[in-house]
């Protein structure tokens, strides 16, 4: 998902007394919102992600990370199909998750 929809949500998550989502990770999309940077682009891939997709990825700012990346869930993470989850897999040439993945 970190390389494939673009990561957006409201400026006040980088407060401190928020999420305190690293300010100078986001470039402003409207008045009201931030996008992180990186994902506000034609092929997304989100500039706090590291590693290479399908390896060995990660987050680099996991524990800041706004709202939106803390409720996506990957499909059957919480043993429910998430289809924009499969979506995003198959852009990257990714097999969908599958509910055994998780067991």
């Amino acid at each position: 998902c970190c390389a494939f929809f673009r990561v957006s949500f409201h400026w006040s998550e980088t407060l401190p007394e928020s999420l305190a989502v690293p300010e100078q990770k986001t470039v402003s999309i409207s008045p009201h919102l931030l996008a992180m940077k990186g994902t506000d682009q034609v092929h997304p891939r989100c500039e706090s992600l590291q590693g290479e997709i399908g390896h060995e990825a990660f987050c680099t700012i996991y524990e800041n990370r706004p709202s939106c990346c803390r409720k996506f869930e990957a499909s059957f993470e919480s043993g429910i199909k998430n289809e924009r989850c499969d979506e995003a897999r198959a852009a990257k040439k990714l097999l969908p998750l599958k509910k055994e993945d998780w067991e």
